[in-house]
């Protein structure tokens, strides 16, 4: 990372040998300090606006609410949530949800490193791309291949999810494609310009053609589907615009 600030983490796993496990594999890591254990989420859950994690570890299969109970209940959540489970079939909802990892367990060293890298870059990007759209307000910087690529927002005509990336649409048949999280996206761009219409999709407003029911047809006759959860977003915009 840029700067030498420790990644506040919690941990949440109903196995107490789970936790000191992974208690143990982070201890490695200089950069991250634990700030809170948990046995369960509903424990967790009230302490984490005091503990300010960057990064919560949890389990999914615990007693009562389970860690996918947690994310929900959590979403869009102000830090980066990381699986460790032994059941792979949860990852497709994990991710869903924006997860930045999914570690099976027993979590090797390697697998755990790999994941700290991930986060530090997720984090660096975050804070960069914050600071980039409080301070510019035509144009943000996203990372591809290593470089810090400039795009104007009025050249973007949708941003898709894509796993632990985004695509970046600037037009009907090109797209940039970055390490980043459809929250961190959200938040990055002006509101005035642009509006989530699914989990998976956020539209620039001034490339609107129609609104259809369940979905927007932006120029180039692109249809991008409008989720269930997210019709008052639409219907606000339609009745700012519509006389």
């Amino acid at each position: 990372m840029t700067n030498m600030s420790k990644i506040r983490t919690v941990l949440i796993d109903d196995e107490p040998l789970a936790l000191d496990v992974l208690e143990g594999l982070l201890m490695s890591f200089p950069q991250i300090e634990i700030v809170g254990k948990f046995n369960n989420p509903s424990e967790a859950i009230p302490a984490l606006s005091s503990l300010n994690p960057a990064v919560v570890f949890t389990d999914i299969q615990m007693p009562g609410q389970t860690g996918l109970d947690f994310i929900q209940s959590q979403y869009p959540a102000p830090f980066a949530v990381i699986f460790t489970t032994a059941h792979p079939n949860f990852a497709a909802d994990a991710f869903e949800y924006e997860a930045l990892d999914y570690l099976l367990k027993p979590i090797s060293p390697e697998r755990l490193g790999k994941a700290i890298k991930r986060l530090e870059e997720y984090l660096e990007y975050r804070n960069n791309t914050t600071e980039v759209a409080s301070t510019i307000e035509d144009y943000v910087y996203v990372k591809v291949d290593g470089e810090h690529q400039k795009i104007l927002f009025k050249d973007i005509y949708f941003i898709e999810a894509f796993a632990d990336y985004v695509k970046i649409w600037i037009s009907p048949n090109k797209r940039i494609v970055t390490l980043q999280t459809m929250r961190n996206m959200e938040a990055g761009l002006p509101q005035s310009n642009f509006v989530r219409v699914h989990r998976s999709f956020i539209i620039a407003i001034d490339k609107i053609k129609s609104i259809q029911n369940n979905a927007i047809i932006l120029e180039g006759d692109i249809e991008v589907p409008i989720g269930k959860n997210y019709k008052e977003p639409i219907s606000n915009l339609l009745s700012k615009k519509r006389f």
